[in-house]
């Protein structure tokens, strides 16, 4: 019987991936995260948990986009497994790693971008702010009916 295995999880990225080829050829791309967590301590104080984790990306479409668009800094969402590694060192001491192997990735928009986005979106709101002003120059309100009477909602 298969056990659940999935992990959702948001972090940054701590610094810019790293893309390599197994032996066979198959592209991996492994992205840092850090994953933040407060809590208050036993003094009523605020705490920050910082917690990092290597994200595995398979597969040539995969490991490309997330190659072109994991960033340092840049927030992201991902879906996936967490897999083990285990291998023995030459001394014969036993060792392990825990990471994560992606199934999906969700992109938070850079900062640039979302200044950008801001800058359109405010230019047209303003834009229509004026097209609106100009429109209602006629003295009339246009919450009222043609008679004058009451408001038409």
């Amino acid at each position: 019987m298969n056990q659940m295995n999935q992990i959702l999880i948001e972090g940054r990225v701590v610094r810019d991936c790293h893309v390599k080829a197994t032996p066979k050829g198959t592209r991996v791309c492994t992205v840092p995260i850090a994953t933040n967590r407060s809590y208050k301590d036993m003094n009523g104080e605020f705490q920050t948990e910082v917690a990092f984790f290597d994200v595995e990306a398979w597969g040539e479409n995969f490991s490309s986009r997330i190659a072109r668009m994991a960033t340092k800094g840049r927030g992201l969402r991902v879906v996936g497994r967490l897999k083990q590694e285990r291998w023995k060192t030459p001394e014969g001491k036993s060792l392990s790693k825990v990471f994560i192997v992606a199934e999906h990735i969700d992109f938070q928009p850079a900062k640039i971008e979302e200044n950008a986005e801001d800058a359109k979106n405010a230019a047209e709101l303003a834009a229509k702010g004026v097209m609106a002003e100009s429109q209602s120059d006629s003295g009339e309100n246009e919450f009222l009916d043609g008679d004058g009477g009451e408001a038409v909602f």
